[in-house]
This record gives structure tokens, sequence and C-alpha cells, in this order.
């Protein structure tokens, strides 16, 4: 029998996926578990929708997040840090801080999609790597100063 699979299943088969498995495993477990459905074409016709809605809504994403980099390649986070002797600054800018920041600039930033390599505790200018989604990332930059 042919199934299409609603939910992973280890060592059968992914969600999505069409396979063709033994009956009774299919009608006993699969389909009485919820974890997959018998191919007709009505089902056939509904993973075909989900598969094209999945799709635009990924396109739609991906388009958001370009636009996104555009705006914020050429964005410069400032903050005004103490330091000590030696310009030595006392304690370091986390993502947190850098999500704060680009709220009031107006971007709406998850602190989850800024990436450091290492704490930011030094004067200057520091490049910092914003995930915006799959495969679309900018460089911010954040300058610290007296």
């Amino acid at each position: 029998m042919k199934v299409i699979f609603l939910k992973d299943v280890r060592g059968q088969g992914k969600k999505g996926d069409i396979k063709e498995v033994k009956d009774g495993y299919a009608q006993n477990f699969l389909i009485a578990k919820g974890f997959a459905e018998k191919l007709t074409e009505q089902s056939l016709g509904k993973y075909k929708r989900e598969k094209k809605q999945e799709a635009d809504l990924d396109q739609e994403m991906r388009e958001k997040a370009l636009a996104l980099k555009e705006k914020l390649k050429d964005v410069t986070v400032t903050f005004k840090v103490k330091t000590g002797a030696g310009d030595k600054v006392f304690g370091s800018v986390s993502p947190k801080q850098i999500k704060d920041e680009l709220d009031k600039k107006g971007f709406k930033i998850d602190k989850k999609q800024i990436e450091l390599d290492h704490a930011i505790s030094a004067l200057g200018f520091h490049d910092v790597k914003i995930n915006l989604y799959k495969e679309v990332s900018v460089k911010v930059k954040v300058q610290l100063e007296k």
C-alpha cells in the first residue's frame, strides 16, 4: 500500500514522503496512529497544495529577509561604554543589547538571530552576523566608544 507520511517516522520516512509499505503496517500502525494516510487522488492533491503553500510561504519569507538585509547592511549600532585604565572596557556588549538598539532604530530582530563569535569588549568597530532566514544573513557594524 502506498502512503503519504504526515509525520517523521524513524527508519521509515520523513514528513511528505510517499512510500510503499506493507498493508498491515500501514493500516494498524501508520494510519491508526496518524503518522500517514493512504495515497489516493484526494490525498495526493491535498499533499501537492500543501507543498505549494509551503514553497510560496518560504519564498515570501526569503524576499522579506532579503529586503531587510538591504536595509541593515549600512546600519551601525553605537554603544557608549565605561572604560578604565588603558581604555579597558568594563563588561561587554550582549546580543540582547544589540537587539534593543536595533529595535530603537525600527528593526525587529530576535536576539537568537544575532551570532557573536566572541564577547564584544574592546573599543572600536566590530562586525556582528545576523541570521535573517535560511542562508540569508547580514553583517552589522557595532561600535564601542567612550
